[in-house]
């Protein structure tokens, strides 16, 4: 079963259990799938797993970011529907990578990379995305990058 079966199947089971913000997101999810196929602009295209992750991801940053807007806005019940959302979208990532374990992949690619000061972030952050992607979150792995060349 593919990712987005799941989530189809997920979404039955929401309306079956009459959960409302799982049914919501999930639609949401759905609809952002989609408009990420029709984007594509072929007729007919299924999106992978992994663009669906990409989906997903680029959903979950929206919702920490609304969280963030909400709780200083004072806006405590928005961010906990918010919350509640970002739950339900982070089942469906891959297992994120721990601040630790990235910290010691940083000075390995650092190396393999022969970066040396700020301006070679980009040689870094390049191969280490390509690695990282869909298991790590990329602005925390920047910033851990930029530590080590600062």
């Amino acid at each position: 079963m593919n990712l987005s079966e799941k989530i189809q199947d997920d979404l039955k089971e929401a309306l079956r259990g009459k959960n409302e913000v799982a049914v919501s997101t999930l639609r949401l999810l759905i609809a952002a799938s989609k408009n990420f196929e029709i984007s594509k602009g072929e007729a007919g295209y299924k999106a992978s797993d992994e663009e669906i992750v990409g989906v997903i991801q680029r959903q979950v940053k929206q919702r920490k970011e609304s969280i963030e807007a909400y709780k200083a806005g004072n806006r405590q019940d928005l961010a906990d529907k918010e919350t509640k959302e970002l739950e339900i979208l982070e089942n469906y990532l891959p297992e994120q990578m721990s601040e630790e374990q990235i910290r010691s992949l940083v000075p390995q690619t650092i190396k393999e990379t022969h970066a040396s000061s700020v301006a070679d972030i980009g040689k870094v952050m390049g191969l280490l995305s390509a690695q990282l992607k869909g298991k790590a979150d990329l602005s925390l792995v920047s910033k851990i990058v930029r530590e080590h060349l600062s």
